[in-house]
């Protein structure tokens, strides 16, 4: 089935998503991910993979918001082609692209798409080609909190704007009242955290807060650096679950696994909709089907809506992508990262996401990554 880029993806993406229940990625830095669950599982899928000439070692860095599923992969390619040693570092999105342009790895895992200065500089790397992108999974930003006697607390992408910009600085602060009626807010100061490593996951939280609170959200969607005056900075995103686990009154952003094994209460965001939206999976699925395809050519680069106001539909939603040369990849590399690239997006290569606490990607945005990888060269 070919894929329309100016189609949105349908809801009927969204059956892949749906099927394994725990769409929960890993926040990009430049963290070990230790906290999440089940990330050492072996599948038995291991036994179709295809290793197609790979040998030797392949190296590749970046986003950790795929960690846990880059372990099963690797572990599963390696016990099934014999001699073949992938060795992928959670270093943060920008410290992968940078050693991708830097011809250090093969492929680099990111959070956000390339920009146009990224893919300039990939040239000068991939000889006669370029860095495209291609989805491998995606998930939910989740806003932790830890504030005692509040349960649900509701926010919406106004009050997280000027949260993170400290122009909010009162848990009771009218705005944060309003939102949640009859909620015992103290008068306490607001302890928001963030990220002191160049994220994706922090672009991501960015282009939410522009695109769903403009008047609000003055700085660079753009930014992987933190780009707000204020706050406290943690590094990575075990290192902002921590500190918001510690601390009485704290704010941060990371994905839903570390919420979920650090029990962080999460916020439900008010986006004008019948009901306020949990960050959960399910929620960030419905989000991730409206996503359409911006990228030309090879490039499967996706345009994210955050400012949906679909029933249901989590709007702080993330994607991962593979960033590999189209053309001027390293021959002694290539037949390696085909394989182990094939791999990961094959049914049996997505199926075991689910051990990881992932999901599969939509099924038209994984029919088109197939028919990508082969062409590689």
């Amino acid at each position: 089935m070919k894929l329309s880029r100016k189609n949105g993806l349908r809801a009927t993406a969204l059956g892949a998503l749906a099927v394994s229940g725990a769409l929960v990625l890993t926040a990009c830095g430049s963290d070990d991910n230790t906290a999440a669950p089940n990330g050492d599982k072996t599948s038995a899928a291991a036994s179709n993979i295809k290793c197609d000439g790979a040998k030797g070692q392949l190296l590749a860095a970046g986003s950790s918001a795929q960690k846990n599923a880059m372990d099963l992969w690797v572990k599963n390619f390696q016990a099934a082609c014999e001699g073949v040693e992938v060795n992928y570092q959670a270093i943060g999105s920008g410290g992968g692209i940078t050693k991708f342009n830097q011809g250090q790895v093969a492929f680099a895992g990111s959070d956000s798409a390339l920009k146009e200065e990224e893919v300039a500089e990939s040239q000068k790397i991939c000889k006669g080609g370029k860095g495209i992108n291609l989805p491998m999974v995606g998930g939910p930003i989740a806003i932790g909190y830890k504030l005692d006697g509040v349960d649900n607390l509701v926010l919406d992408a106004s009050t997280i704007a000027k949260i993170f910009d400290t122009k909010i600085t009162k848990w009771n602060d009218p705005a944060i009242a309003k939102l949640n009626p009859g909620a015992k807010l103290p008068d306490s100061t607001i302890q928001a955290f963030h990220r002191s490593d160049e994220s994706g996951t922090t672009q991501n939280l960015g282009k939410y807060l522009s695109t769903a609170a403009p008047a609000d959200w003055k700085h660079d969607p753009k930014a992987k650096s933190w780009p707000a005056p204020g706050g406290q900075a943690a590094n990575g995103s075990s290192g902002v679950a921590t500190a918001v686990k510690d601390a009485e009154g704290s704010i941060g952003y990371f994905e839903l696994s570390y919420a979920t094994a650090n029990k962080i209460s999460t916020v439900k965001v008010n986006t004008g909709a019948a009901a306020p939206v949990d960050a959960t999976t399910e929620n960030a699925s419905k989000a991730i089907a409206a996503a359409k395809v911006k990228g030309t050519g090879s490039d499967l680069a996706l345009s994210l809506d955050y400012a949906t106001k679909a029933e249901g539909a989590y709007p702080l939603i993330l994607v991962t992508y593979e960033i590999a040369c189209d053309k001027g990849n390293k021959a002694e590399t290539l037949p390696t990262l085909k394989a182990f690239l094939n791999y990961t997006v094959s049914e049996e290569g997505q199926k075991v996401l689910a051990d990881a606490g992932y999901a599969p990607l939509p099924a038209e945005i994984a029919t088109k990554v197939r028919e990508i990888v082969p062409t590689l060269s």
